[in-house]
Order: structure tokens, then C-alpha cells, then sequence
């Protein structure tokens, strides 16, 4: 298990259990799932562990395990876009989390997209990385060789995902990360076997193949940060661009490499954190001490958490007028206009600890 990680689960709208893990204090980020998830592996994938490793430290880290993957429930009926986007409303739900930065990997890229544009009140920002619109099978005038590429594609799970030879895995394995060593390419074929079954990858992947929120995505109103490798061979880099052009007011940005998700010696890497943080306001210096209440920040550190003003009053005894005036004061001290800015400010000024 990785290090300050806290597991617990709830339950999809259908019935369907999901496994989230939690990291760190202070305010939420939520991660959309994706389908080669188990969070009791985490620490294994060298990209998963990068981003713990980054957002821990700042945030409340929130990820969870699709359904019919890691530690969630494997039998289920539905798998479908739909079915993705409520098994993140039941996450947010469950961990009473009020606004948050949203980030979208791959396939839960057009998860975010959706949750967003159906929730603009509750993510306060969009971070995108490479992610997509349309996939092979629901583009409205589909090239016969990209439908061709995708019935392959599903043949070769269909025939090689449970198989002991690595063969039929190794052609996703070297889609996903062409510039991988060997022991990286085993180690990920390793996560794969461990993620999904033999089944449920072919149902995923047809689900995936399926996706569509070119309308959605016109829909979203919260600031959004797309990346995309130039060389991505799983999601094309022109995939990535067309998702962001898309979404009103987004802004784009190439990064140099060719594995659909960066390891941390890539100049990717590099590029992605930098453009990360400071779109979230993470690289910015702490500043003078702020004077504080106690009672402002008891407030303050409830609010980051996604508590409401009312549950906020429940335990604190206090009325929810009162629980407004103290926010209002905390917000004035940090120079906030808005209760995210306030917490992300306190949080980066180590006040939330």
C-alpha cells in the first residue's frame, strides 16, 4: 500500500461498489478513473506514483478504480460513458466535496468533460492531458481503415488478455509507451493482467471506441488546461487538439515525446508539471504570514474539505451566518475573491495542515 494511503468505498447509483483511495490534506482534486486502475497498485505505475508524489503534499488527492477494475466491484451490467460519469458523481458525492479541480487522463478526460459540463458549479478547473472527443467507432464519417484498426484491436484482447504469453498485451503496451524498457513494458503488462479481465478489457474497450462529447464539451464554463504528447500513439495528437478547440476558452499546450503518459525523466514530465502548477497556483512562493483566527481557520480547513456551510455549523455548534462571516474574514485576510482561491492560498501557505 502506498504510503498516507487511505482506502474506502461507496456505491455507484446503480449498486456498483467503487474502491477510492484518498492522499494527503487540504483542498480536493479528484482524478477520473480510467480502466487499467487498481489503487492498491498505485505505487507500481510510475505515472500514478508521480502524481500522488505531486499533489499529495498541496491537496486532499482523491482517485478511485473504475467499475469492474481494481478493487471495485469486477460483475457489472453497464459499462458505458454514462456509467462513468455517475460512478464520479457517487465519489464527489460520498466524500461531500463541494468544488474541485477535475483531472482527466486518456479515457478520463472525456469522463471530466461530462462531469464538468453537467456540473459547472462544483469543478473549479479543468486539466485535460491526453484526451479525446470522438474514438474510432463514433466519428460520424469513419475511415473503413480506422474501423478496421479498432474490430483488430478488440480481437486481440478478445484472443490474448488472459493468455500466460504477454504477446497480445504487448501490442497496447507498446501503444501506450513506445520508448519504455523492458522492465517498464513488464511492468505494465503485469498491471494490466491485474486491472481488468479478459472480459471486461473487451467491454471497456468498446465502450471507450464509443465515446462522444463533442457536445458536452461545448458546453463546459470552468477555466480548462489541455495537454497532449505530440507523439502519442494511443491518443493521436491531433485527437487532443480537436477536444480543446472544442471547450470554450481552453487553453492548449504540445509536449514533446512519444508515450501516451509520460515516466519522470521525460521532458513531458517536466513540461506538464510546470504548466500544472501554474495553473493551479501551486508554484507560487508562500507570502507574509497571515493573521488568522482559530475559529477562521477551523472554518477554512472544513471548507477545503467540500463541507457546506450548514454541515460546517452542525459541528462547530455555530449558525450558518456566523459560518458565512468567518469564511468572509478568511477570504479578506488571504485575498481571496472567491472561497477557492482562499483555500488554494491558505493551502499553499501551509495553513491547512
Amino acid at each position: 500500500m502506498t504510503s498516507g494511503q487511505e482506502i474506502r468505498f461507496c456505491k455507484s447509483s446503480d449498486g456498483v461498489d467503487l474502491a477510492m483511495a484518498l492522499y494527503g490534506a487540504g483542498p480536493a482534486l479528484v482524478k477520473a478513473a480510467t480502466w487499467l486502475t487498481h489503487v492498491e497498485l498505485d505505487h507500481n505505475s510510475p505515472f500514478d506514483r508521480a502524481l500522488i508524489n505531486e499533489f499529495a503534499p498541496r491537496f486532499r488527492y482523491v482517485t478511485y478504480d473504475a467499475r469492474g477494475c481494481g478493487l471495485s466491484q469486477r460483475r457489472v451490467d453497464e459499462i458505458s460513458l454514462d456509467a462513468w460519469v455517475r460512478d464520479l458523481e457517487a465519489v464527489v458525492d460520498a466524500l461531500e466535496l463541494n468544488t474541485f479541480p477535475l483531472l482527466g487522463i486518456s479515457q478520463g478526460a472525456a469522463i471530466a468533460v461530462a462531469y464538468a459540463a453537467r456540473h459547472p458549479d462544483r469543478v473549479s478547473q479543468l486539466i485535460l492531458f491526453g484526451g479525446f472527443a470522438t474514438s474510432y467507432l463514433s466519428a460520424k464519417r469513419a475511415d473503413p481503415k480506422v474501423l478496421e484498426e479498432a474490430e483488430t484491436l478488440l480481437k486481440i484482447v478478445e484472443l490474448g488478455w488472459g493468455s500466460a504469453q504477454p504477446a497480445f498485451r504487448q501490442v497496447f503496451v507498446s501503444k501506450f509507451m513506445p520508448d519504455a524498457t523492458a522492465e517498464q513494458r513488464h511492468g505494465f503488462d503485469e498491471l494490466q493482467k491485474a486491472t481488468a479481465s479478459p472480459e471486461m478489457a473487451v467491454r471497456y474497450l468498446r465502450a471507450m471506441f464509443s465515446v462522444n462529447v463533442r457536445e458536452l464539451a461545448a458546453q463546459v464554463r470552468c477555466p480548462t488546461l489541455a495537454l497532449h504528447v505530440k507523439g502519442d500513439q494511443m491518443v493521436q495528437f491531433e485527437q487532443g487538439r480537436r477536444l480543446a478547440a472544442l471547450i470554450p476558452g481552453a487553453r492548449f499546450v504540445p509536449l514533446e515525446g512519444t508515450n501516451h503518459v509520460p515516466f519522470e525523466d521525460e521532458p513531458a514530465w517536466a513540461g506538464f508539471l510546470q504548466q500544472l502548477r501554474a495553473f493551479l497556483g501551486t508554484d507560487a512562493p508562500p507570502a507574509a504570514d497571515v493573521a488568522l483566527t482559530p475559529r477562521q481557520l477551523e472554518v477554512l480547513r472544513r471548507v477545503a474539505f467540500g463541507q457546506t456551510d450548514k454541515q460546517i455549523a452542525r459541528e462547530l455548534d455555530l449558525s450558518p451566518r456566523t459560518v458565512e462571516m468567518h469564511v468572509a474574514g478568511a477570504m479578506k485576510a488571504l485575498g481571496g475573491k472567491t472561497r477557492a482561491e482562499a483555500v488554494r492560498t491558505a493551502a499553499q501557505r501551509g495553513l491547512l495542515e
